[in-house]
């Protein structure tokens, strides 16, 4: 199948000194893809680079036509005096019929905030509830920029299964940088390393048993990485940040990637 997002030999540059160098990347239609990399690597100019919000300094990015991206921002300041539901919220700046707000409520795992006010939420809801509003035009892309900073590793982990669940749902491909490495990693079908370049690629297995990834973020997380997948055993409902431990194991993905 086409790409969506192909990028060849992308460069970006800052002020004159270069953040990322010779990129070739490509996003199918239905995966999942995830960026991981240290503070300062090029990640978010990555994915910035791919749905055109900044130019590169050489090199190419082609975008299939018309290709609809929803768009899941490390987070978003509200006024906490502004009084503002949720379905408001995802009808600015013009208002969406009751049924499609429900619809993506429903999709990015919390069908009963409509009623809420934005200010109540937790942060885990909150992110749920940027999630919906990224879903509204039914994206073919959907890309989050590390969309769980200030969550705690359960609630990532409840995000990010939800994120798996919106592909299974709508179809749509995934694009997402983030910090949470094992846990973001478990429910990824690619992940790439990056560093100023595209250290190591592949399956979730792969890259985190690379030398190069080993080198960056140390040997622990290929063991945890393991254990998130065969073995997690957290039950998470879509309205908190996490739920304690029930006592089964639930594997975070029902097969592994070879």
């Amino acid at each position: 199948m086409n790409a969506l997002i192909e990028t060849t030999g992308l460069c970006l540059a800052y002020g004159g000194q270069t953040v990322l160098r010779d990129v070739n990347l490509s996003i199918a239609p239905g995966e999942i893809v995830t960026i991981v990399g240290p503070n300062g690597s090029g990640k978010s100019s990555l994915i910035r680079a791919c749905i055109g919000a900044v130019q590169p300094a050489s090199g190419r990015v082609i975008r299939s036509g018309r290709l609809k991206i929803g768009y899941v921002p490390q987070s978003l300041a509200i006024d906490a005096t502004l009084p503002l539901t949720v379905t408001r919220f995802l009808g600015l700046p013009r208002r969406i019929p009751a049924d499609r707000a429900a619809r993506v409520l429903e999709e990015a795992g919390v069908p009963d905030l409509g009623a809420r006010q934005m200010r109540d939420l937790s942060g885990g809801q909150f992110q749920r509830v940027l999630l919906a509003r990224a879903l509204l035009d039914a994206p073919e892309l959907l890309v989050l920029d590390e969309p769980t900073q200030g969550l705690d590793q359960p609630g990532a982990a409840a995000f990010y299964q939800q994120i798996e669940a919106v592909r299974q749902q709508t179809g749509c491909a995934v694009l997402m940088v983030s910090h949470d490495l094992h846990v973001v990693m478990a429910a990824s079908d690619r992940v790439l390393c990056v560093n100023g370049h595209i250290c190591c690629e592949g399956t979730p297995e792969i890259v985190a048993s690379a030398p190069e990834y080993r080198a960056l973020f140390g040997t622990g997380t290929q063991g945890a990485l393991a254990l998130y997948r065969h073995e997690h055993s957290h039950s998470h409902g879509p309205d908190c940040d996490h739920d304690h431990d029930d006592g089964h194991a639930h594997p975070a993905r029902h097969e592994a990637a070879e």
